[in-house]
């Protein structure tokens, strides 16, 4: 749309199902590519992406002509189909249902960019659910405990 001027980054956290760590670092740096590509052919802009073997974090300039939602659908799905039709793990890849999404001013995004890329440092001292809790809280995000990241969802 002519006129239309934004400026809206998010953080996206999202887990494998049942948080199983099988993301391999020998194709990860693949499924970040393919996942950036998703990315970028929704007209969104990828700022950052990295991970562990169990989760990922993406951030981007978001565009206003697609949802949140319907841009996680078409990663998760795109990306998951990506991962079995090329045989990377063994069984079927799903990432767990749901999704984190903070969203961040301009002034953070350097700070926020070196905290994905240093994940492994990061989860020396934290567990994937501690980080994830320390976020919601953070941003002061309403959670049922039930629902975060539940191994039986």
């Amino acid at each position: 749309m002519a006129n239309t001027y934004t400026q809206i980054h998010l953080h996206f956290v999202f887990a494998v199902k049942f948080r199983n760590g099988i993301i391999r670092s020998e194709w990860k740096d693949s499924l970040y590519k393919y996942t950036a590509g998703i990315i970028q052919n929704n007209n969104h802009k990828l700022l950052a992406i990295n991970g562990m073997p169990d989760h990922i974090h993406i951030l981007i300039g978001l565009r206003p002509s697609q949802s949140i939602s319907d841009l996680m659908k078409d990663v998760k799905q795109s990306s998951s189909k990506w991962i079995n039709e090329n045989k990377l793990v063994n069984g079927h890849f799903e990432w767990q249902e749901g999704y984190g999404a903070f969203s961040h001013s301009k002034s953070q995004i350097n700070k926020v960019i070196n905290y994905i890329q240093n994940q492994e440092l990061h989860h020396k001292k934290l567990t994937f659910i501690e980080e994830y809790l320390d976020f919601l809280k953070k941003f002061e995000v309403d959670y049922d405990e039930r629902f975060i990241f539940n191994e039986l969802i």
